[in-house]
């Protein structure tokens, strides 16, 4: 059942999937459909033959997804070369990763050292998420941040290291604007932004006092 969530993910989230056939070409789908082979396999004690059929499918589709890693329905990996999710990482519903994506974990100790996904989480192209970390419920991680440390739900995160620049205490409309990882998360570019508008305005008030001085030294003479 897991593996047709999987599908009609690719249909709410990628407008270019025009039908089935075509669907099935999709690369993240390949990978979803072995993971889900794989994880069966490992989750019955059968890891060798499950590590075989997912280091067989990262040859074939570029997306390395452990075994071991608990994904929930719903998920979409969009292009998806270069994906890496890890052993202890966990994955909600809903959620949908970008190619580049990393799940990883800083930690050589055998305990849980990857992240948490929340439901109806994006995490935008070229993304880190690392260490045993949450990402809360709606949120959405920017694309190429680096994230090192819990998110609250609802959230937006930008930057190296990530850091959250919206949280409004509500859930996100995913359906209108789940894809604009553009919107509202440039903190950087408004100050500059404001800091350009602030120096127009001090060019501005200078010529104005230089026009008056003007007007009264030609008076004088």
């Amino acid at each position: 059942m897991g593996y047709i969530d999987d599908v009609r993910a690719v249909f709410k989230n990628d407008p270019a999937a025009r039908n089935i056939f075509e669907v099935f070409m999709y690369a993240g789908v390949h990978a979803l459909f072995w993971y889900r082979i794989a994880h069966f396999f490992w989750s019955i004690k059968f890891k060798l033959l499950a590590r075989l059929i997912s280091q067989s499918s990262r040859f074939f589709t570029g997306i390395e997804i452990h075994p071991s890693a608990k994904i929930g329905k719903g998920f979409f990996i969009d292009h998806g070369m270069g994906v890496v999710i890890g052993e202890t990482a966990e994955i909600g519903d809903n959620c949908l990763i970008y190619h580049g994506v990393t799940l990883g974990g800083v930690s050589l100790e055998k305990t849980k050292r990857h992240p948490t996904l929340g439901d109806n989480v994006v995490v935008g192209a070229g993304a880190k998420v690392l260490g045993a970390i949450k990402i809360g419920d709606n949120s959405r991680i920017g694309a190429n941040a680096v994230v090192l440390k819990d998110v609250p739900q609802n959230s937006v995160v930008v930057g190296i290291p990530g850091r959250v620049v919206i949280k409004d205490g509500q859930k996100i409309d995913y359906d209108s604007d789940r894809l604009d990882h553009a919107k509202d998360i440039d903190p950087e570019g408004e100050q500059i932004h404001s800091i350009t508008k602030k120096l127009e305005e001090i060019e501005i008030r200078i010529k104005i006092m230089e026009n008056k001085k003007k007007g009264q030294d030609d008076k004088t003479i």
